[in-house]
């Protein structure tokens, strides 16, 4: 009786340590099954930073591109305008050059039509010998009547006539 007793005080004691182990091993369990979502998690939290570090690496490459880009768009803009502002240059020098041929075309034309009236005037003296004579125009009422006028193409020579004395 001594040794069921023995047994079953045993046995209860066995029975109170596979409880206390069963417990033991569901919080182990639960421990375990935690551990394994935190790490899920921090896995899933690893894939997402890696994913984010991607994409700032590929953005930042585009933001450097693009700053290339800019920078050449700005370059060919300058340029531009300093091409232009060459251009516009030249065009002022090339306008003032043609201002001044006008000015020197409309005073030799006044000078040659001076001339003409000069021979005219001339041939007529000769040819009427004291008659009546036309007056003789002055240089500076040529260059008025013609510096105004625009050049629209070659005007008809004057009729020189030789006379020998």
């Amino acid at each position: 009786e001594v040794q069921v007793d023995e047994l079953q005080r045993l046995l209860a004691g066995m029975e109170k340590e596979h409880r206390s182990l069963l417990l033991k091993m569901k919080e182990g369990e639960a421990e375990l099954a935690r551990l394994r979502s935190v790490e899920g998690d921090k896995l899933a939290e690893q894939d997402r930073s890696a994913q984010l570090e991607k994409e700032v690496a590929t953005l930042r490459e585009k933001i450097h591109h693009l700053d290339d880009m800019l920078k050449s768009q700005q370059r060919k803009v300058r340029q531009m305008i300093e091409q232009l502002q060459n251009s516009k240059t030249v065009i002022q020098a090339k306008d003032a050059v043609i201002q001044e041929l006008k000015e020197r075309v409309a005073y030799l034309e006044a000078e040659n039509l001076e001339m003409h009236d000069r021979i005219e005037h001339l041939i007529e003296k000769q040819v009427s010998r004291g008659g009546h004579s036309s007056r003789a125009r002055s240089k500076s009422e040529y260059v008025s009547r013609y510096a105004g006028s625009t050049l629209t193409g070659p005007k008809p020579l004057p009729l020189i006539r030789v006379v020998e004395t």
